[in-house]
């Protein structure tokens, strides 16, 4: 990928030079990846964090799935009936509160989330060919810290 094929046009030295666009210039880029290659598995991104916090912390409340995945919980109901409709998940009421549903991943959610795994995993290699397997932890590392940094900053 090249700065002209992100861009219409070849932007100038000092642009390319800023790390907050070079940030949203890949983030566009590593978005359109993963999606496409979701889309290949009939799956969305939503979906995949849906069932990693369902297969990592276990069975939740629909609100408690929405702070985990950070989806908005208007969002989360389109999702969770699209996982439900494929045999992903299961929604069963609450035995504590019948107001409530809880979500849990079926078997078939979980073979379903390797296969994305997988995928994931090769679209991330994709997106960070050009790095050797250090830098990639080292990027990983940076980023994580600046993106702690800001979400700290957001809820003080």
């Amino acid at each position: 990928m090249t700065w002209d094929t992100m861009d219409s046009h070849q932007p100038s030295a000092r642009l390319r030079r800023l790390p907050s666009r070079m940030l949203s210039m890949l983030a566009m880029h590593a978005d359109r990846l993963v999606s496409e290659g979701l889309a290949r598995m009939d799956a969305r991104k939503w979906h995949y964090a849906t069932l990693v916090a369902l297969n990592e912390s276990g069975p939740a409340s629909q609100a408690e799935l929405s702070k985990r995945t950070g989806i908005y919980r208007s969002d989360l109901v389109s999702v969770i009936n699209e996982l439900a409709e494929r045999g992903f998940v299961d929604r069963a009421p609450d035995p504590a509160d019948r107001r409530r549903n809880v979500i849990t991943v079926t078997e078939r959610g979980r073979r379903h989330l390797e296969r994305l795994d997988k995928l994931i995993t090769e679209l991330q290699d994709d997106v960070l060919a050009p790095l050797s397997q250090p830098e990639r932890q080292q990027l990983t590392d940076l980023l994580s810290r600046v993106l702690e940094h800001h979400s700290r900053s957001r809820t003080s």
